[in-house]
């Protein structure tokens, strides 16, 4: 179980950094933009699947779940 969790929390790190270096954000702002809009929320509850496609795929895919709920990046 401390294996699973552990791999989420590094799979949602990596995840925030390539969002991130997409959009031209630091950590923070990445991390900070993902939350307001629920994209963390969604990686959360979504997460055995999330984590079974790629980066670049997840990126656009929360990406547009984000914007569907206010944010303005696509």
């Amino acid at each position: 179980m401390k294996d699973d969790i552990k791999d989420k929390v590094e799979w949602t790190v990596i995840f925030v950094l390539e969002f991130g270096r997409k959009y031209g954000l630091t950590m923070k702002q990445a991390f900070n933009y993902l939350s307001r809009f629920k994209g963390i929320e969604f990686i959360d509850r979504h997460y055995g699947y999330a984590h079974t496609q790629s980066f670049a795929s997840m990126v656009d895919d929360v990406a547009e779940y984000c914007h569907r709920r206010g944010g303005a990046l696509l």
